[in-house]
């Protein structure tokens, strides 16, 4: 069930609901600037509704989905002078919450205004996230959420067992995303925010297509 503001206000309660909600969110608000002191670059954590999250060492799958993914992004980013990816260790500082994404993209006008010594980054406009065990869960609902109410135009989950890439894309002046396109080995995927970027979904999982893919992107 959605909770809306409307449905809040029509209880007869809904003042204290929302003081109780105020004085937790403040204790949270703390927990969070904590948060912030104690990561730093040899800690793989993220802070999501009041709780500290650490990540554990990833496996071979998901180091090599994410590697050769980021290899094309890069690539093609940078040659058209885009925007920059990112790569696992940048912070993204939503309104509650704060996230490392694998992979995530910043249009060329966003990434023009960070500085060299910046930390905290606002939403991107592209965001990938390679499920693993631990992750799983919160990559398909709540940044599923998150990220959708805060502006990111495309999402991509690739799970590295199935081999296959949902593609999540926002609806116009909306803050929900569409019904997820399934990609699977045999198919092309392409990008809906970074123009004409195409790749076979083989290319993230297989050295040999990632290079002939790097090829064609070469000629673009």
């Amino acid at each position: 069930m959605t909770v809306t503001i409307q449905s809040i206000l029509a209880l007869p309660n809904a003042q204290l609901l929302i003081n109780e909600a105020n004085s937790a969110l403040k204790g949270e608000h703390e927990k969070r600037m904590n948060f912030r002191e104690w990561l730093d670059e040899d800690k793989k954590a993220e802070f999501i509704n009041g709780q500290i999250i650490m990540h554990s060492p990833v496996k071979k799958q998901h180091w090599e989905a994410s590697g050769n993914l980021t290899f094309l992004l890069e690539f093609f980013v940078r040659k058209h002078d885009l925007g920059q990816i990112a790569v696992e260790k940048a912070l993204i500082a939503l309104t509650r919450n704060d996230y490392e994404p694998d992979i995530c993209f910043f249009s060329k006008e966003t990434a023009s205004h960070f500085e060299a010594n910046q930390m905290l980054f606002p939403a991107p406009d592209f965001i990938v996230e390679i499920l693993s065990k631990s992750t799983a869960k919160s990559d398909r609902t709540i940044k599923y959420q998150d990220y959708a109410a805060h502006g990111v135009k495309e999402y991509w989950i690739i799970d590295p067992i199935k081999q296959t890439v949902e593609q999540h894309i926002l609806f116009t002046n909306g803050n929900e995303f569409m019904p997820a396109n399934l990609f699977t080995y045999g198919n092309f995927i392409s990008s809906n925010i970074i123009k004409d970027f195409e790749i076979p979904v083989a290319a993230i999982f297989d050295k040999n297509a990632n290079q002939l893919a790097l090829m064609e992107l070469m000629k673009i």
